[in-house]
C-alpha cells in the first residue's frame, strides 16, 4: 500500500472572506473527501488476514476511514 502525502495551504488576506477563502474551503473539503475515498478504498482492498494482521476487521473501516 502506498502513501501520498498533500498539503495545500491557502491563505485569506484582508479581514473579510472573500472568494478566495470560498475555493480554499472547498479544496479542504475536497481534498478530505477524497482522503476518506482513498484509505476506504485501500483498506477495502485487504483481504481478512492482512487487515487481522494490522488489527483490524472489517466493521473498523467505515470508521478509520471517517465514512461513518
Amino acid at each position: 500500500m502506498a502513501a501520498t502525502d498533500q498539503n495545500i495551504t491557502f491563505e485569506a488576506t484582508g479581514s473579510h472572506i472573500g472568494l478566495g477563502a470560498l475555493f480554499a474551503s472547498f479544496i479542504g473539503t475536497y481534498a478530505a473527501w477524497r482522503d476518506a475515498r482513498d484509505t476506504h478504498k485501500s483498506l477495502s482492498s485487504l483481504t481478512d488476514r492482512e487487515l487481522d494482521d494490522i488489527g483490524l476487521c472489517r466493521g473498523d473501516i467505515d470508521l478509520i476511514s471517517g465514512r461513518y
